[in-house]
């Protein structure tokens, strides 16, 4: 599959995958009355509405965000498409599903739908404020893949040669 065709893939697939989930919880499970359902001593199942950016910081007008999100999405969509190097679109495309499955829910709702509430057990400490959905996992993937690439892929590469040099 080429670099362009992967990184659209991808960003389907996580679009997709986050609208359904986000339906499906809301309107098919209604988590909103079943809440909080208990996955593993860390993980549960909520319903949240993010109505800012990371954590609910910056909580402006729903229109200035998602302004933002599509900006930026538009962005990594054209270094997508220029990009040749597959792990590159596939991060990329991770990214751009995320920001655009938490756009639609700007959109649609006037804030971010969230559900997978990240905690410590007691006995670790009160750390309690994770609470995230699959676009997000996808934003946080296509980050870490580019960060992975940036750092470790490059230092094992070998160094092209200076001009002059065979």
């Amino acid at each position: 599959m080429n670099p362009r065709a992967l990184g659209f893939a991808a960003a389907a697939a996580v679009l997709a995958a986050d609208q359904a989930s986000k339906h499906w919880l809301m309107n098919v499970y209604d988590i909103a009355a079943r809440q909080p359902v208990r996955l593993a001593p860390f993980l549960d199942v909520v319903m949240a509405w993010n109505r800012g950016i990371s954590y609910g910081q910056l909580q402006l007008d729903p229109l200035i965000l998602l302004s933002f999100s599509l900006a930026a999405s538009l962005a990594l969509s054209v270094w997508m498409w220029r990009s040749g190097v597959g792990l590159t679109s596939l991060a990329l495309g991770l990214i751009v599903g995320g920001a655009l499955g938490n756009a639609w829910d700007r959109y649609a709702h006037g804030a971010v739908a969230d559900f997978f509430h990240f905690h410590t057990p007691f006995w670790l400490g009160p750390l309690s404020n994770y609470v995230f959905n699959v676009a997000d996992v996808g934003i946080v993937a296509g980050a870490a893949l580019l960060l992975y690439e940036a750092f470790l892929l490059k230092e094992r590469a070998p160094a092209p040669p200076r001009s002059g040099e065979a």
